[in-house]
């Protein structure tokens, strides 16, 4: 892949992640659809976790707006597993632990937390079209309210 990042307006590069299936899912097999990609730190952890159920308890607004939600962190699927079957999260979780599609992205950044810097997931959710185009981005999210922003901005596109 190449180390060029994604940008509003053009069509997103596809990719190809295991889940917590046991598969592999590209991102092109959703071509028709709308897709919320939304990645986030690490799962398990206070904020990720509601972040989560936010998206889960809002899944038939989703569905009804031919949407699909995915959810991407550098865990592997075991702990992806573990995390949805949970919080019983009925989307999928990719395993994304060579960090490839999070630089795709340009979320994975060096981060400060307590004076010590890192590198990690910046969350930040991505609503792509059905034709493929990133047509809005948002970084550095804050979790309360941020499912119903994806939302209006799904009814306004």
């Amino acid at each position: 892949m190449s180390e060029q990042q994604v940008q509003l307006g053009h069509r997103v590069p596809d990719f190809t992640l295991p889940t917590t299936s046991g598969e592999n899912i590209s991102l092109g097999q959703f071509r028709g659809k709308k897709v919320v990609i939304y990645f986030y730190p690490k799962d398990s952890t206070p904020a990720c976790t509601q972040q989560a159920c936010d998206f889960r308890d809002s899944t038939g607004y989703f569905a009804d707006k031919g949407a699909v939600i995915i959810g991407i962190s550098a865990d592997n699927v075991k702990s992806h597993q573990k995390f949805a079957d949970k919080h019983a999260l009925p989307f999928p979780l990719l395993a994304d632990t060579d960090k490839e599609v999070s630089r795709l992205f340009g979320v994975w950044q060096l981060k400060k937390m307590y004076g010590r810097e890192f590198e990690g997931i910046v969350r930040s959710t991505f609503l792509i079209d059905e034709q493929g185009i990133l047509v809005k981005e948002w970084r550095k999210v804050k979790v309360g309210g941020h499912v119903d922003e994806v939302l209006q901005a799904i009814s306004e596109n």
